[in-house]
């Protein structure tokens, strides 16, 4: 006769079933509770180390650097940061997926700073006004053509706005010139050593590029107002493409907007610093709104081609 306290064989199978039903619909309940994985957070850092800020340019997204979140974590305004390139930033950051930094020391690649290249997706250079460094050619070179992404900014020959013999055309051809990486065209143009003084240089018709139809818009149309062009040679890199080209031509002359590859990474190519700037910035500058022209969709360019950039 079996005790008081002791169960049957078919009870204490019963509850071992029971038991199991519970532990699975625990763990589902767990399994079910658990977030999605978040999606990828896009780095870009947007260089301040040469002369960005001269004369009237105030190419920064932030006054507060190298964390543009210190003006405002949540901006919702172009104003809720202070910089000419504030709008640029505002969106991005807007997004939720991206995280901005600017650098305010030598660019590097493969050290220890926190604005190391190597902590990044993309290198904004926006109309440069000082000769890059041999050590900081190595590093954006390499950083390339190890996959990350780089978006040069012009401006007209010239533009010398801190009077040191160098403006951003001959400073970024030097950069593909002159460097340890590669000088032989590595990207497949050259900038002009032109001023053009006004234009709305049009967009080709390709209705799959990520550039020209991107998820922040449809681009039409960009905006000179005293820039320059690119000259593409696609006989040293096969994937060079102008995207938009100054009135009047088409194929390898005078792209105004360009894209290329190198190793792993990837180039655009913009012909002047108009466009970019939002109109507000420091005190002291005089600055105009070619950010929000209405003749052009500038703003869908430089988002959609920082988002081409970051992959």
């Amino acid at each position: 006769m079996l005790g008081l306290g002791t169960a049957t064989p078919r009870r204490f199978t019963t509850a071992l079933t029971v038991l199991g039903l519970l532990t699975a619909g625990a763990t589902l309940q767990v399994a079910a509770a658990t977030p999605a994985a978040a999606a990828t957070t896009h780095r870009v850092l947007f260089d301040n180390t040469h002369a960005e800020t001269a004369g009237n340019a105030d190419w920064i997204i932030s006054t507060s650097q190298p964390d543009p979140t210190g003006q405002g974590s949540s901006p919702s305004k172009e104003t809720d940061w202070t910089g000419a390139l504030s709008s640029w930033g505002v969106a991005l950051q807007k997004t939720g997926d991206y995280s901005l930094k600017t650098s305010t020391s030598a660019l590097t690649y493969g050290g220890s700073s926190a604005t190391d290249l190597s902590n990044f997706d993309t290198l904004v250079l926006p109309e440069p006004n000082t000769l890059f460094t041999t050590a900081e050619k190595t590093a954006i070179m390499t950083f390339v053509k190890n996959g990350g992404g780089l978006f040069m900014i012009s401006d007209h020959t010239g533009a010398d706005r801190n009077n040191d013999g160098e403006d951003a055309v001959e400073i970024l051809n030097d950069l593909m010139t002159n460097n340890s990486v590669d000088s032989t065209d590595p990207f497949g143009f050259s900038i002009d050593s032109l001023s053009i003084s006004s234009d709305y240089p049009s967009a080709i018709s390709d209705s799959s590029n990520p550039v020209l139809h991107g998820s922040f818009g449809t681009v039409t149309k960009s905006l000179i107002a005293s820039g320059t062009t690119a000259t593409l040679k696609p006989a040293d890199n096969s994937a060079v493409k102008g995207l938009l080209y100054r009135t009047g031509y088409s194929g390898n002359t005078g792209a105004f907007f360009a894209t290329s590859t190198f190793g792993s990474g990837r180039v655009a190519f913009w012909g002047d610093s108009s466009p970019i700037d939002d109109g507000t910035g420091q005190s002291g500058n005089t600055l105009y709104d070619g950010w929000n022209d209405t003749g052009a969709t500038n703003a869908a360019l430089a988002l959609n081609a920082t988002e081409w950039l970051s992959q």
